[in-house]
């Protein structure tokens, strides 16, 4: 027995056998992409795939039975998430009154890996009838589903992975990477960018890593941060900063601003920079910032991103990165903290 199954002579190990599924499975992704680098035809087909979906003035419909059924529910999310309406229907459903929901104006994506599941050939013949767009996606150019559509794309003549070849992975696989394929390829005709992305797409980590970083940035210049210059001494700064903690009732910021006589931020000082001097110099107080200040301090553009700080902090091991204008001027403070669980609200 070996992890609680039977042993037999000649059984590849696990590990053996988990490699072999995730080869073929990527072999098979590989023959998809050379199909269409190599064959004009192919080429052909999927660039009026991407017209179709590109030029839909209302949704694209997904629909697959089964486990094709499952992947065009993800399919149809990716394309949503960048910018292309979609929804998904059910084939069986769809001759039971919610053939409703397609439109004329609307583009079907029809998914059968046999290309003859009787129910995505049904309804694709129907569609043909009331003239609706359709893109189906089979193992072969040769199936019935292939016959009733606009364009059709053939994933080819794939084996499932596994020793006994029987549950779909290799060909729902497949059908997937199509998917993902042809959405983002319309994104990259659009010029889809990350702020689009972000507003369909405001929640959860993806989204919060998008957010601009003033909106997660909890100490602004004027509101509950002040800034210092070079001249004053740190004394001074500290009881400004205090001043500001107090007249505002919030905590002090991790470090302070320093600033030249245009108002450009010139430096920081960090409550790290200021233990260190406490042990170096009994007399740190009446030094002035520019003596014990970071000098030409790394910050962020008003317009940087949530996932750019996080590379910052963790690139640079910083724990607080001042925020500025096109001039260099400061315009708040993000720490550490503001990074580790951003807030969807707002600050």
């Amino acid at each position: 027995m070996a992890n609680g199954h039977p042993t037999a002579a000649g059984l590849v190990s696990d590990r053996a056998f988990l490699v072999d599924v995730l080869r073929t499975e990527a072999q098979a992704l590989r023959a998809l992409g050379d199909a269409i680098e190599r064959d004009d035809d192919e080429a052909a087909r999927w660039d009026q795939a991407l017209d179709l979906i590109d030029t839909c003035a209302s949704h694209v419909v997904v629909s697959g039975m089964g486990k094709s059924g499952l992947i065009g529910a993800k399919i149809s999310a990716t394309l949503a998430s960048v910018g292309v309406p979609s929804h998904v229907l059910h084939p069986a459903d769809a001759v039971h009154g919610d053939l409703g929901r397609v439109r004329t104006d609307d583009v079907v994506l029809l998914l059968s890996f046999s290309g003859g599941t009787e129910e995505v050939v049904n309804l694709a013949a129907l569609l043909r009838t009331d003239g609706v767009p359709r893109i189906g996606i089979s193992r072969s150019h040769d199936s019935k589903l292939a016959s009733l559509c606009d364009v059709h794309l053939a994933l080819g003549d794939l084996d499932e992975a596994g020793n006994l070849a029987l549950a779909p992975t290799t060909s729902t696989t497949a059908t997937l990477a199509c998917g993902d394929a042809l959405a983002l390829a319309v994104a990259h005709r659009r010029a889809f960018t990350e702020t689009d992305f972000q507003r369909r797409h405001p929640g959860g980590a993806l989204g919060a890593m998008l957010r601009p970083v003033q909106e997660v940035m909890r100490f602004a210049v004027g509101t509950n941060l002040c800034t210092c210059t070079t001249t004053d001494t740190l004394k001074d700064a500290l009881a400004a900063a205090e001043a500001q903690a107090a007249a505002t009732a919030t905590r002090h910021a991790g470090a302070l601003l320093v600033v030249d006589d245009t108002g450009v931020l010139a430096g920081i000082l960090t409550d790290g920079d200021l233990r260190r001097l406490a042990l170096q110099d009994e007399h740190f107080l009446g030094r002035t910032l520019n003596d014990v200040m970071t000098a030409s301090p790394m910050s962020l553009s008003a317009g940087a991103r949530v996932s750019d700080a996080r590379a910052m902090v963790t690139e640079h091991r910083i724990d607080e990165i001042p925020v500025v204008d096109d001039a260099g001027r400061p315009l708040g403070l993000v720490d550490v903290q503001d990074l580790l669980a951003p807030r969807i609200t707002g600050p």
